[in-house]
């Protein structure tokens, strides 16, 4: 009986076919996995540049790519008759001497910018790596094959042009070196593209192994899991070298923190974290997001995830909000009830008139989210002592004691209406815990933690005291909480260094963006702007090495003279995308206010168009081949009503501003092929140039 594994781009060529085409290349591939006299049989490529290539008849028209090695098939492509063959002739493949991963080449695309490698290095005497020996490139794996064309490169521009036809375990070492940096941080490129060490020596010719250490390019499949491999999600098999190595790991010590930019797979982590913690069944494993749309989502993943339904009954998966509000409700014995903003704008107004402060709701709201609770402050000399770090006014010791007072006044009023804010639940549900009494604690005070292992999504936009109240569910120890977010991505207004709510991480952090192309990626890191994002560690997060794998279009940005003449822009722009094959539920529209929003909205329906429109906050967790932003224009985005005045608070003003630029950063970097957004009249200050 053959032995088979698959690649990634397998299944996807898989689902891109038309049903009956597709189920016959299942059954093909099962009549060849239990070796039934009619199934396909290999066929030998001739003049292959690899002798192990060959090619397989799955249906009609449509031939798998595939290298054999013993009665090991690892399927490569899927492909029409004649692509197919084109594609067996043209790739050869190794294995890294270095790290022991599969490398797939396109030796033919090499072999035809060797000329032009050779006539520009007979214009210069410059080379590119001059400055490292052949020695210590054949240690970092580079393959003698490629040393050849790389001793002929003058110029990184070369080598950039090289880059779609190598390896990424050949590309990154190289462009270390290229731009400037030593031998050790070559190493470190190379090793970042490890999801398994490999132990003892590496035999070149040993693919199995190879295969085995290369999980985000290939997996062994059996008839029992094939359809699960061929018809999941692939993210649901595949992982990029570092995300397999952050959500396979055992054993950590300490809490992990895991940032990145855009569309680099934090989630993805997440989810296959919270899935091999409940596969070794050590304890329950808590999910946790920020809202309950995200909650909904993630568990929908997990399911796809996990199929035993075992493993997943000790997954989770809850809003922090909805948490903290189970556990309250636990000690009181019924469910709390929350307070609607408007309803507490006007109880800051009556309490600050009560007691004859002068400082407006917002600025009193602040005082008491972003100091009397982040800090946890239960009396005045703790609150006369506070740092009151990023507020941007300072107060005196009066002044000080007036706001106490207008606070504790605020709390009075609140109580007597029998509600609560959702950081008070999350300050009273921590409180809880650590009292010993309700919620996830067994009876008499007695301590039970239910939860072994924390998983934390979108940790970006935590308040500190839903933090105190997450590091009260799971016990210290080993694998205890697992954190994924970008401060960039940051939506509310919300600041902390773990390690000040007693959670020091040890962070790591992704660079490769796989959802993004370059040139959407490029330019959302230059919308974002304002520098380095502060937030979950110490110090600043930045974009530094974030790229993309893949080219794309460019974002379409456009402005028109009216409403009227932008949303027609808007139903041409869809209905465009419609008549491309874009699947309607793969297409969003954003407007960060609400009557924009309604305006889409009717302007889509009465063209007969049925895509999502929803706010920028909705946009949080979706991904969608196509997105269309609208309405960002000065004066909507940022919108004028989500800035503290700068005479009340400048430094209150400058996190509001970084707050709604993320907010657009983050609604236009959900889609994973074409971006459109647009404006009436001027265009919003934080569009690029």
């Amino acid at each position: 009986m053959p032995r088979l594994a698959i690649s990634p781009a397998f299944p996807r060529e898989l689902n891109g076919l038309a049903w009956p085409a597709h189920k016959d290349v299942v059954a093909a591939i099962r009549r060849f996995l239990a070796g039934a006299p009619d199934a396909p049989v290999p066929e030998r490529v001739r003049h292959a540049r690899d002798p192990r290539v060959v090619t397989l008849r799955l249906a009609d028209g449509l031939r798998a790519v595939a290298l054999r090695e013993g009665d090991l098939y690892w399927f490569i492509t899927l492909l029409p008759e004649d692509r197919a063959w084109a594609y067996a002739r043209r790739h050869r493949y190794t294995v890294n001497r270095a790290i022991g991963v599969v490398e797939s080449w396109d030796a033919e695309a090499l072999d035809e910018i060797e000329p032009a490698l050779r006539r520009a290095a007979a214009a210069t005497d410059r080379r590119l790596l001059a400055h490292v020996c052949d020695d210590d490139l054949l240690r970092l794996g580079i393959d003698p094959r490629l040393l050849r064309l790389v001793r002929l490169m003058s110029a990184e521009s070369h080598l950039a042009a090289a880059e779609p036809l190598l390896p990424e375990t050949q590309y990154a070492p190289l462009a270390v070196l290229a731009a400037g940096g030593g031998v050790t941080a070559a190493w470190r490129a190379l090793d970042a593209r490890q999801a398994v060490p490999a132990r003892g020596n590496i035999d070149p010719g040993d693919l199995v192994a190879a295969l085995a250490r290369s999980p985000d390019q290939a997996v062994f499949a059996s008839p029992g899991t094939l359809e699960r491999i061929l018809t999941r999600p692939d993210w649901c098999t595949f992982l990029d070298p570092p995300q397999h190595r952050l959500a396979h790991g055992n054993g950590y010590p300490e809490p992990v923190l895991v940032t990145g930019g855009a569309g680099t797979g934090k989630t993805l982590v997440a989810l296959h974290r919270a899935a091999h913690l409940a596969r070794r069944a050590e304890g329950r494993v808590l999910v946790v997001t920020v809202s309950p749309a995200l909650a909904t989502d993630l568990s929908a993943r997990l399911d796809l995830l996990i199929d035993d339904e075992e493993v997943r009954r000790r997954v989770e998966v809850a809003g922090v909000d909805r948490l903290a509000c189970r556990i309250v409700a636990g000690a009181e014995g019924r469910p709390p009830r929350l307070a609607r903003p408007a309803e507490l704008a006007e109880l800051w107004r009556q309490a600050a008139a009560a007691v004859g402060c002068p400082r407006g709701p917002a600025f009193l709201a602040r005082e008491w989210e972003q100091v009397v609770l982040a800090l946890d402050l239960r009396d005045l000399d703790a609150y006369l002592a506070a740092p009151r770090a990023g507020r941007g006014v300072e107060l005196g010791p009066d002044e000080r004691r007036t706001v106490w007072a207008c606070i504790a006044e605020f709390q009075a009023r609140l109580a007597a209406t029998g509600r609560r804010t959702r950081l008070q639940l999350a300050a009273e549900a921590a409180l809880l815990l650590g009292r010993g009494a309700g919620g996830p604690l067994g009876p008499g005070g007695r301590r039970r933690e239910p939860y072994r292992h924390l998983i934390v999504d979108e940790a970006q936009d935590l308040h500190p005291a839903q933090w105190r109240l997450l590091r009260a569910v799971v016990p210290p120890g080993p694998d205890d909480i697992f954190v994924v977010g970008d401060p960039h991505q940051r939506v509310l207004d919300a600041r902390v260094s773990l390690a000040d709510v007693g959670i020091p991480a040890r962070r790591a952090h992704l660079t490769t963006c796989h959802r993004l192309p370059q040139e959407v990626l490029s330019w959302a890191v230059r919308l974002r702007g304002g520098g380095p994002a502060d937030g979950l560690v110490p110090g600043s997060t930045g974009f530094d090495g974030l790229r993309a794998r893949r080219r794309g279009a460019r974002p379409v940005v456009r402005g028109y003279v009216s409403l009227e003449a932008e949303l027609a822009g808007l139903v041409a722009q869809v209905r465009a995308w419609l008549a491309d094959g874009a699947a309607p539920e793969d297409v969003a529209v954003a407007a960060r206010s609400a009557q924009l929003e309604r305006a889409a909205r009717a302007a889509l329906r009465e063209a007969g168009i049925d895509v999502t429109v929803t706010s920028l906050h909705g946009m949080k967790g979706l991904e969608l081949s196509r997105v269309a932003v609208i309405g960002v224009a000065d004066g909507v985005v940022p919108a004028p009503e989500a800035l503290t005045p700068a005479e009340e608070d400048a430094a209150a003003r400058a996190h509001d501003l970084q707050r709604e630029r993320g907010l657009l950063y983050t609604a236009c970097t959900r889609t994973t092929e074409l971006l459109y957004v647009s404006y009436t009249g001027r265009a919003s200050p934080f569009l690029p140039p």
